[in-house]
Protein backbone atom coordinates (compact mmCIF):
# COMPACT_ATOMS: atom_id res chain seq x y z
CA UNK A 1 0.00 0.00 0.00
CA UNK A 2 1.10 3.55 -0.69
CA UNK A 3 -0.08 7.13 -0.94
CA UNK A 4 -1.34 8.64 -4.21
CA UNK A 5 -0.89 12.18 -5.52
CA UNK A 6 -2.48 13.75 -8.58
CA UNK A 7 -0.86 16.99 -9.70
CA UNK A 8 -2.82 19.20 -12.11
CA UNK A 9 -4.05 16.12 -13.96
CA UNK A 10 -5.77 17.00 -17.25
CA UNK A 11 -7.19 15.01 -20.15
CA UNK A 12 -8.47 16.48 -23.39
CA UNK A 13 -9.81 14.92 -26.57
CA UNK A 14 -9.37 17.64 -29.13
CA UNK A 15 -11.20 20.69 -27.79
CA UNK A 16 -13.15 18.59 -25.30
CA UNK A 17 -11.53 18.78 -21.85
CA UNK A 18 -12.95 15.83 -19.89
CA UNK A 19 -10.68 16.20 -16.83
CA UNK A 20 -9.48 19.68 -15.95
CA UNK A 21 -6.54 20.34 -13.62
CA UNK A 22 -7.39 17.78 -10.91
CA UNK A 23 -5.07 17.82 -7.89
CA UNK A 24 -5.52 15.74 -4.77
CA UNK A 25 -3.66 13.67 -2.18
CA UNK A 26 -4.81 10.24 -1.01
CA UNK A 27 -3.15 9.10 2.20
CA UNK A 28 -1.80 5.59 2.64
CA UNK A 29 -4.64 3.30 3.69
CA UNK A 30 -7.36 5.84 2.87
CA UNK A 31 -10.62 4.97 1.08
CA UNK A 32 -11.37 7.82 -1.34
CA UNK A 33 -14.48 8.00 -3.52
CA UNK A 34 -14.74 9.93 -6.80
CA UNK A 35 -18.41 10.85 -7.03
CA UNK A 36 -20.38 12.58 -9.75
CA UNK A 37 -22.86 12.20 -12.61
CA UNK A 38 -22.14 10.40 -15.87
CA UNK A 39 -19.63 12.30 -17.97
CA UNK A 40 -18.11 14.25 -15.05
CA UNK A 41 -14.60 12.84 -15.63
CA UNK A 42 -14.36 10.47 -12.65
CA UNK A 43 -13.81 7.26 -14.66
CA UNK A 44 -11.29 8.96 -16.95
CA UNK A 45 -9.40 10.10 -13.85
CA UNK A 46 -9.37 6.52 -12.51
CA UNK A 47 -8.20 5.11 -15.84
CA UNK A 48 -5.36 7.66 -15.94
CA UNK A 49 -4.26 6.44 -12.50
CA UNK A 50 -4.40 2.85 -13.76
CA UNK A 51 -2.43 3.71 -16.90
CA UNK A 52 -5.14 2.89 -19.44
CA UNK A 53 -5.55 6.55 -20.47
CA UNK A 54 -2.60 8.86 -21.10
CA UNK A 55 -2.90 12.29 -19.43
CA UNK A 56 -2.69 15.38 -21.61
CA UNK A 57 -0.77 17.06 -18.80
CA UNK A 58 -0.07 16.70 -15.10
CA UNK A 59 1.55 14.01 -12.98
CA UNK A 60 0.60 10.88 -11.04
CA UNK A 61 2.70 9.80 -8.06
CA UNK A 62 2.36 6.55 -6.11
CA UNK A 63 4.35 6.42 -2.89
CA UNK A 64 6.12 9.60 -3.97
CA UNK A 65 7.33 8.03 -7.24
CA UNK A 66 6.24 9.58 -10.54
CA UNK A 67 4.55 6.81 -12.55
CA UNK A 68 2.81 9.04 -15.13
CA UNK A 69 4.52 7.43 -18.13
CA UNK A 70 4.70 3.85 -16.83
CA UNK A 71 2.55 1.16 -18.50
CA UNK A 72 -0.30 -0.33 -16.41
CA UNK A 73 1.53 -3.56 -15.49
CA UNK A 74 4.38 -1.59 -13.90
CA UNK A 75 2.20 0.53 -11.61
CA UNK A 76 1.19 -2.24 -9.19
CA UNK A 77 -2.43 -1.11 -9.17
CA UNK A 78 -5.19 -3.67 -8.76
CA UNK A 79 -8.33 -2.78 -10.71
CA UNK A 80 -11.89 -4.08 -10.58
CA UNK A 81 -13.86 -3.15 -13.69
CA UNK A 82 -17.57 -2.41 -13.93
CA UNK A 83 -18.19 -5.54 -16.01
CA UNK A 84 -15.63 -7.59 -13.98
CA UNK A 85 -13.69 -8.53 -17.17
CA UNK A 86 -13.33 -12.19 -16.19
CA UNK A 87 -12.08 -14.73 -18.75
CA UNK A 88 -15.00 -17.12 -19.42
CA UNK A 89 -12.73 -20.02 -20.47
CA UNK A 90 -10.70 -19.88 -17.22
CA UNK A 91 -11.72 -21.22 -13.82
CA UNK A 92 -12.01 -18.95 -10.79
CA UNK A 93 -8.52 -19.91 -9.63
CA UNK A 94 -7.07 -19.37 -13.10
CA UNK A 95 -8.71 -15.95 -13.37
CA UNK A 96 -7.27 -14.91 -10.01
CA UNK A 97 -3.83 -16.21 -11.01
CA UNK A 98 -3.79 -14.34 -14.33
CA UNK A 99 -2.13 -11.17 -13.03
CA UNK A 100 0.46 -13.23 -11.16
CA UNK A 101 1.34 -15.16 -14.32
CA UNK A 102 1.82 -11.90 -16.21
CA UNK A 103 4.23 -10.83 -13.46
CA UNK A 104 6.03 -14.18 -13.72
CA UNK A 105 5.45 -15.07 -10.06
CA UNK A 106 6.67 -18.58 -9.27
CA UNK A 107 3.98 -21.28 -9.35
CA UNK A 108 4.23 -22.17 -5.64
CA UNK A 109 3.81 -18.51 -4.69
CA UNK A 110 0.98 -18.20 -7.21
CA UNK A 111 -1.00 -21.01 -5.60
CA UNK A 112 -0.52 -19.50 -2.15
CA UNK A 113 -1.65 -16.03 -3.24
CA UNK A 114 -4.66 -17.37 -5.16
CA UNK A 115 -5.77 -19.37 -2.12
CA UNK A 116 -5.26 -16.41 0.21
CA UNK A 117 -7.15 -14.03 -2.10
CA UNK A 118 -10.09 -16.40 -2.53
CA UNK A 119 -10.20 -16.97 1.23
CA UNK A 120 -10.42 -13.22 1.79
CA UNK A 121 -13.54 -13.02 -0.40
CA UNK A 122 -14.93 -16.34 0.91
CA UNK A 123 -14.79 -18.18 -2.44
CA UNK A 124 -12.04 -20.74 -1.82
CA UNK A 125 -14.61 -23.55 -2.17
CA UNK A 126 -15.49 -22.37 -5.72
CA UNK A 127 -11.94 -22.25 -7.11
CA UNK A 128 -12.72 -24.81 -9.82
CA UNK A 129 -15.86 -23.18 -11.19
CA UNK A 130 -16.19 -21.05 -14.31
CA UNK A 131 -17.60 -17.50 -14.26
CA UNK A 132 -20.76 -18.59 -16.13
CA UNK A 133 -21.55 -20.94 -13.22
CA UNK A 134 -21.57 -18.09 -10.69
CA UNK A 135 -23.90 -15.31 -9.64
CA UNK A 136 -23.15 -11.65 -10.27
CA UNK A 137 -22.11 -11.15 -6.66
CA UNK A 138 -19.73 -14.11 -6.82
CA UNK A 139 -18.21 -12.87 -10.09
CA UNK A 140 -17.65 -9.50 -8.47
CA UNK A 141 -15.77 -11.20 -5.63
CA UNK A 142 -13.62 -13.12 -8.12
CA UNK A 143 -12.67 -9.84 -9.80
CA UNK A 144 -11.83 -8.37 -6.40
CA UNK A 145 -9.72 -11.43 -5.48
CA UNK A 146 -7.81 -11.11 -8.78
CA UNK A 147 -7.03 -7.48 -7.98
CA UNK A 148 -5.91 -8.33 -4.44
CA UNK A 149 -3.76 -11.32 -5.43
CA UNK A 150 -1.05 -9.11 -6.96
CA UNK A 151 -0.70 -7.34 -3.58
CA UNK A 152 -1.28 -3.89 -5.09
CA UNK A 153 -0.10 -0.57 -3.74
CA UNK A 154 -3.41 0.98 -4.83
CA UNK A 155 -6.81 -0.69 -5.35
CA UNK A 156 -8.97 0.91 -8.05
CA UNK A 157 -12.71 0.18 -8.25
CA UNK A 158 -14.65 1.37 -11.30
CA UNK A 159 -18.35 1.21 -10.30
CA UNK A 160 -17.92 -2.47 -9.36
CA UNK A 161 -21.39 -2.81 -7.85
CA UNK A 162 -23.51 -1.26 -10.60
CA UNK A 163 -24.51 -4.64 -12.08
CA UNK A 164 -25.80 -6.04 -8.78
CA UNK A 165 -29.35 -5.80 -7.46
CA UNK A 166 -30.04 -3.30 -4.66
CA UNK A 167 -29.92 -5.73 -1.73
CA UNK A 168 -26.75 -7.48 -2.90
CA UNK A 169 -25.13 -4.15 -3.69
CA UNK A 170 -25.70 -3.04 -0.09
CA UNK A 171 -24.17 -6.24 1.29
CA UNK A 172 -21.13 -6.28 -0.98
CA UNK A 173 -20.19 -2.63 -0.43
CA UNK A 174 -20.05 -3.27 3.32
CA UNK A 175 -17.87 -6.33 2.70
CA UNK A 176 -15.52 -4.31 0.48
CA UNK A 177 -15.20 -1.62 3.15
CA UNK A 178 -14.51 -4.15 5.90
CA UNK A 179 -11.89 -5.91 3.76
CA UNK A 180 -10.23 -2.61 2.88
CA UNK A 181 -9.99 -1.68 6.55
CA UNK A 182 -8.58 -5.09 7.44
CA UNK A 183 -5.88 -4.85 4.75
CA UNK A 184 -5.19 -1.14 5.24
CA UNK A 185 -5.21 -0.81 1.46
CA UNK A 186 -5.26 2.58 -0.26
CA UNK A 187 -8.45 2.46 -2.34
CA UNK A 188 -10.09 4.69 -4.96
CA UNK A 189 -13.74 3.99 -5.85
CA UNK A 190 -15.63 5.60 -8.72
CA UNK A 191 -19.41 5.78 -8.42
CA UNK A 192 -22.44 7.93 -9.24
CA UNK A 193 -24.36 6.42 -6.30
CA UNK A 194 -24.26 8.84 -3.37
CA UNK A 195 -25.52 6.27 -0.86
CA UNK A 196 -22.73 3.90 -1.87
CA UNK A 197 -20.20 6.72 -1.56
CA UNK A 198 -21.40 7.82 1.87
CA UNK A 199 -21.33 4.22 3.13
CA UNK A 200 -17.69 3.42 2.32
CA UNK A 201 -15.70 6.66 1.99
CA UNK A 202 -13.19 8.21 4.34
CA UNK A 203 -13.30 11.23 2.04
CA UNK A 204 -15.23 12.11 -1.09
CA UNK A 205 -14.30 14.07 -4.21
CA UNK A 206 -17.36 15.48 -5.97
CA UNK A 207 -16.75 16.13 -9.67
CA UNK A 208 -18.78 17.86 -12.35
CA UNK A 209 -17.83 18.83 -15.88
CA UNK A 210 -14.28 17.55 -15.43
CA UNK A 211 -13.65 19.76 -12.40
CA UNK A 212 -13.41 19.01 -8.69
CA UNK A 213 -16.29 20.82 -6.96
CA UNK A 214 -15.45 19.87 -3.38
CA UNK A 215 -13.26 17.49 -1.36
CA UNK A 216 -14.16 16.52 2.20
CA UNK A 217 -15.53 13.92 4.56
CA UNK A 218 -19.18 12.88 4.54
CA UNK A 219 -20.32 15.43 7.12
CA UNK A 220 -18.45 18.27 5.38
CA UNK A 221 -20.13 17.64 2.06
CA UNK A 222 -23.61 17.08 3.46
CA UNK A 223 -23.69 19.86 6.06
CA UNK A 224 -21.51 22.40 4.25
CA UNK A 225 -21.82 21.86 0.47
CA UNK A 226 -19.60 24.32 -1.39
CA UNK A 227 -22.11 25.15 -4.12
CA UNK A 228 -25.58 24.41 -5.41
CA UNK A 229 -24.41 21.43 -7.44
CA UNK A 230 -22.92 19.68 -4.39
CA UNK A 231 -26.04 20.53 -2.34
CA UNK A 232 -28.18 18.84 -4.99
CA UNK A 233 -25.93 15.85 -5.64
CA UNK A 234 -25.11 14.91 -2.03
CA UNK A 235 -28.46 14.19 -0.42
CA UNK A 236 -31.55 16.07 -1.57
CA UNK A 237 -32.57 19.69 -1.30
CA UNK A 238 -35.53 21.87 -2.14
CA UNK A 239 -34.37 24.99 -3.98
CA UNK A 240 -36.12 28.34 -3.61
CA UNK A 241 -35.20 31.13 -6.00
CA UNK A 242 -35.21 34.74 -4.85
CA UNK A 243 -32.87 37.41 -3.54
CA UNK A 244 -31.15 38.55 -0.34
CA UNK A 245 -32.77 41.65 1.16
CA UNK A 246 -30.28 42.08 4.01
CA UNK A 247 -30.78 41.92 7.79
CA UNK A 248 -31.19 38.15 7.69
CA UNK A 249 -34.06 38.15 5.19
CA UNK A 250 -34.51 36.26 1.93
CA UNK A 251 -37.44 36.98 -0.38
CA UNK A 252 -38.56 34.29 -2.82
CA UNK A 253 -39.57 35.16 -6.38
CA UNK A 254 -43.22 34.71 -5.37
CA UNK A 255 -42.93 37.04 -2.37
CA UNK A 256 -42.32 34.71 0.62
CA UNK A 257 -40.32 36.42 3.38
CA UNK A 258 -37.88 33.89 4.89
CA UNK A 259 -35.38 34.26 7.70
CA UNK A 260 -31.79 33.11 7.12
CA UNK A 261 -28.91 32.92 9.59
CA UNK A 262 -26.14 33.95 7.23
CA UNK A 263 -26.04 36.17 4.21
CA UNK A 264 -24.15 36.36 0.96
CA UNK A 265 -23.95 39.50 -1.15
CA UNK A 266 -27.23 41.32 -1.70
CA UNK A 267 -28.98 40.31 -4.89
CA UNK A 268 -30.24 37.17 -6.65
CA UNK A 269 -29.72 33.99 -4.66
CA UNK A 270 -30.91 30.41 -4.18
CA UNK A 271 -32.00 29.04 -0.81
CA UNK A 272 -31.57 25.26 -0.31
CA UNK A 273 -33.48 23.32 2.38
CA UNK A 274 -32.86 19.67 3.31
CA UNK A 275 -36.16 17.69 3.60
CA UNK A 276 -35.35 16.30 7.05
CA UNK A 277 -34.74 19.84 8.40
CA UNK A 278 -38.40 20.77 7.85
CA UNK A 279 -41.23 20.37 10.36
CA UNK A 280 -44.90 19.70 9.67
CA UNK A 281 -47.99 20.39 11.78
CA UNK A 282 -47.98 21.94 15.26
CA UNK A 283 -44.18 21.53 15.65
CA UNK A 284 -43.73 23.95 12.73
CA UNK A 285 -45.28 26.81 14.71
CA UNK A 286 -42.14 27.29 16.84
CA UNK A 287 -39.80 27.51 13.83
CA UNK A 288 -38.21 30.78 12.64
CA UNK A 289 -39.90 30.23 9.28
CA UNK A 290 -43.54 29.24 9.71
CA UNK A 291 -45.73 29.02 6.61
CA UNK A 292 -48.97 27.50 5.37
CA UNK A 293 -48.98 25.29 2.31
CA UNK A 294 -50.92 22.69 0.38
CA UNK A 295 -49.94 19.02 0.01
CA UNK A 296 -49.34 18.16 -3.65
CA UNK A 297 -47.79 14.70 -3.39
CA UNK A 298 -47.05 12.07 -0.73
CA UNK A 299 -44.38 9.40 -1.27
CA UNK A 300 -44.36 6.37 1.04
CA UNK A 301 -40.76 5.13 1.40
CA UNK A 302 -41.23 2.55 4.14
CA UNK A 303 -39.01 4.05 6.82
CA UNK A 304 -40.00 7.61 5.88
CA UNK A 305 -42.66 9.75 4.21
CA UNK A 306 -41.87 12.45 1.68
CA UNK A 307 -44.47 15.23 1.71
CA UNK A 308 -44.36 17.70 -1.22
CA UNK A 309 -45.86 21.00 -0.09
CA UNK A 310 -46.73 23.95 -2.34
CA UNK A 311 -45.95 27.25 -0.56
CA UNK A 312 -46.39 29.72 -3.41
CA UNK A 313 -46.86 29.98 -7.14
CA UNK A 314 -43.18 29.10 -7.70
CA UNK A 315 -42.14 27.59 -4.38
CA UNK A 316 -42.42 23.94 -3.40
CA UNK A 317 -40.64 22.20 -0.51
CA UNK A 318 -40.22 18.52 0.42
CA UNK A 319 -40.68 17.53 4.06
CA UNK A 320 -39.34 14.15 5.12
CA UNK A 321 -40.94 12.55 8.18
CA UNK A 322 -39.83 9.42 10.00
CA UNK A 323 -42.51 6.75 9.58
CA UNK A 324 -43.72 6.22 13.14
CA UNK A 325 -47.09 5.19 14.53
CA UNK A 326 -47.68 8.73 15.78
CA UNK A 327 -47.15 10.24 12.32
CA UNK A 328 -50.38 10.91 10.43
CA UNK A 329 -50.04 10.83 6.66
CA UNK A 330 -51.56 14.01 5.19
CA UNK A 331 -53.98 13.83 2.29
CA UNK A 332 -53.52 15.34 -1.16
CA UNK A 333 -54.83 18.90 -1.23
CA UNK A 334 -54.73 19.21 2.56
CA UNK A 335 -53.63 22.55 4.02
CA UNK A 336 -50.69 22.07 6.39
CA UNK A 337 -48.33 24.09 8.56
CA UNK A 338 -44.65 23.84 7.57
CA UNK A 339 -41.57 25.34 9.14
CA UNK A 340 -37.80 25.27 9.45
CA UNK A 341 -35.10 27.05 11.44
CA UNK A 342 -33.25 30.00 9.94
CA UNK A 343 -30.03 28.02 10.43
CA UNK A 344 -31.35 25.20 8.19
CA UNK A 345 -31.06 27.17 4.96
CA UNK A 346 -28.06 27.04 2.62
CA UNK A 347 -27.56 30.12 0.43
CA UNK A 348 -25.85 30.28 -2.95
CA UNK A 349 -25.49 33.03 -5.57
CA UNK A 350 -27.98 32.47 -8.39
CA UNK A 351 -25.19 32.61 -10.99
CA UNK A 352 -23.45 29.62 -9.41
CA UNK A 353 -25.12 27.14 -11.76
CA UNK A 354 -28.54 25.56 -11.85
CA UNK A 355 -27.76 21.93 -12.58
CA UNK A 356 -29.63 19.98 -9.93
CA UNK A 357 -29.95 16.35 -8.86
CA UNK A 358 -32.49 15.02 -6.40
CA UNK A 359 -33.94 18.43 -5.55
CA UNK A 360 -36.75 20.71 -6.60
Amino acid sequence: MASLDLQSLTKSYGDNRVVADVSLHVAQGEFLVLLGPSGCGKTTTLRMIAGFVEPSSGNILIGGKDITTLPPWRRNCGMVFQNYALFPHLTVAENVAFGLQMRKVESIEQRKRVKDALTMVRLEHLAGRYPREMSGGQQQRVALARALAIEPDILLLDEPLSNLDAKLREEVRVEIRELQRKLGLTTILVTHDQEEALTVADRLVVMNGGHVCQIGDKRDLYERPADRFVASFIGRSSFIEGHIKGQGLFESTDGLQLKVSREINLGPATLAIRPERCRLGTSAQTCDNHLTGQVEFVSYLGSALDIHVRLGTQTKVIVQLSNQESVKEPQLGETVQIGWASTAGLLYPSDQGRESYGGL
